[in-house]
């Protein structure tokens, strides 16, 4: 598929189409940081992309043309910050298209997930900017100031996320954690449940449209919910959460419908793309409970881009064995 193909151009469009639910209640409950975020991405990923094809002697049109530049910076902008630096956004987006895309020849040959290529980048090099979340939706002139102005200043909007404050809770139940912090909602974080349900809605109607196939999503939420049920133990203070919470809580559901899914560093085959969704739902759960991150999201997918040939080729194998 090239890069002028119109089939990839719809599906391109649709994505950014399913994209909106979420986008719209994460700016509703974060405020103006996400579209400033998103306008920052998309710019930087268009004018990367632009600079390099031009550098490769190869249409600059195509920067724009297809829509996957677009559908990465939209996906950075949803997974980042919203009251970010304005140079995380621009740094993960030139990341994103310059190493995760144009690096391996560009769209069709990338061998990771370009938007979280560019998502891992800033979290490793920047990980105070990578965790601070709004407590309240600041207005737009607040929104500026917190994104092109000091950065000390986003301290003061700074709230700990459901996932941060349930990987260090040491003291208080689930149920006093849901009664009490400002950060829980009724089923998972406060806000965030009408945003996973949000991009839920997004790809139910990708699937719908038959824009990718049931695999990868169902392994992904089908591996986090029965590793987290076997992990949970009520509401004991060293719960690690239950099903529900962390299918409603972090990106969840923004990893199983449009990141899971990326078909070029995903898997091609269909009993592959579900293996693929199940590696992908374990490691985010192993990392959100035992590792240094919080959610986990981007380096469950990257990990599982690197063995995802090695899984098409053994159902490949195992289907030419069988008869």
């Amino acid at each position: 598929m090239t890069t002028t193909d119109p089939r990839l151009r719809s599906t391109m469009q649709r994505v950014l189409l399913a994209c909106a639910p979420g986008l719209l209640v994460l700016f509703g409950l974060h405020g103006w940081g996400v579209l400033i975020n998103l306008l920052l991405s998309a710019c930087t990923a268009l004018v990367t992309e632009a600079l390099l094809l031009r550098w490769r002697r190869m249409p600059v049109a195509c920067a724009a043309g297809d829509g996957s530049a677009l559908v990465t910076a939209t996906l950075l902008a949803a997974a980042l910050p919203s009251q970010a630096p304005w140079w995380l956004p621009v740094t993960a987006a030139c990341v994103a298209i310059g190493l995760g895309k144009q690096a391996f020849g560009g769209v069709g040959r990338n061998l990771f997930n370009p938007a979280m290529v560019g998502y891992g980048f800033v979290l490793l090099s920047f990980p105070l900017q990578m965790n601070h979340w709004p407590g309240q939706a600041p207005g737009l002139v607040e929104s500026l100031s917190l994104s092109f102005g000091a950065s000390e200043r986003i301290d003061a909007w700074a709230s700990p996320t459901v996932l941060d404050v349930l990987r260090h809770n040491r003291s208080l139940t689930i149920d006093e954690l849901f009664a009490s912090h400002p950060a829980f909602g009724h089923l998972g974080g406060r806000g965030t449940e009408w945003v996973n349900l949000a991009f839920l809605l997004g790809g139910v109607f990708l699937l719908q449209r038959k824009v990718f196939g049931w695999q990868a999503p169902v392994g992904l939420l089908g591996a986090l919910f029965l590793s987290s049920l076997l992990g949970w133990n009520g509401s004991g203070s060293d719960s690690h959460g239950s099903p529900l919470l962390h299918l409603l809580s972090g990106s969840t559901m923004l990893a199983a419908f449009f990141i899971a899914t990326e078909p070029v560093s995903g898997c091609k085959q269909p009993q592959a793309r579900l293996l693929f969704g199940i590696g992908t739902g374990l490691l985010i759960y192993l990392i959100r409970t035992w590792g240094s991150f919080a959610d986990g999201t981007a380096f469950a997918v990257l990990l599982m881009n690197l063995v995802a040939p090695i899984l098409d080729r053994w159902v490949e194998r195992r289907q030419q064995a069988c008869p």
